[in-house]
């Protein structure tokens, strides 16, 4: 396997963790808290698909557009908001992560080994020194917020899902 099937891999299989815990979550439970002040699946699937669009982004992918305001709205400043109109349904959630999730792939392919060293945009280097860190961050960010998920589906008394 060489470094761009395990970028690849990485992206996949964290997409398909996601979609499992979130499959039989209704639109309704879509703003449940696992406790006060953590995160709602609705707002973490929105801030996922934006990070993902912002961080591909940034090193040069081509990328879908976002909605108009999406960003904002799963944003810092909205990540208190318990208001449906705030927020999509799982379908449309869903939907823009598969494009979003499609476009990474292709961005991955996009970049030659030595692409892979370049370093990061200088906003983003604090974190991932080189292109190579930020496409890996694509699948580990996602994988972070499938742990926030874990926990609302507990609380929700979902069954395990993997």
């Amino acid at each position: 396997m060489n470094v761009h099937d395990l970028l690849k891999y990485s992206v996949t299989f964290t997409h398909g963790i996601t979609k499992a815990y979130v499959a039989d979550i209704t639109d309704d439970e879509m703003l449940v808290r696992a406790v006060p002040g953590s995160n709602h699946v609705a707002w973490q699937l929105g801030h996922l698909i934006a990070s993902e669009h912002s961080l591909l982004t940034a090193v040069g992918g081509a990328m879908p557009d976002l909605p108009d305001g999406f960003a904002e709205k799963h944003g810092k400043d909205n990540i208190h908001s318990d208001d449906p109109k705030d927020f999509l349904s799982k379908k449309a959630y869903l939907g823009l992560m598969q494009k979003m999730h499609d476009a990474a792939l292709a961005v991955i392919d996009g970049v030659d080994e030595a692409g892979l060293d370049a370093p990061a945009p200088e906003s983003l280097r604090g974190f991932f020194p080189t292109v190579g860190s930020v496409l890996f961050m694509a699948g580990g960010h996602e994988m972070m917020h499938a742990g926030q998920i874990a926990a609302i589906r507990r609380k929700l008394g979902k069954p395990i899902a993997i």
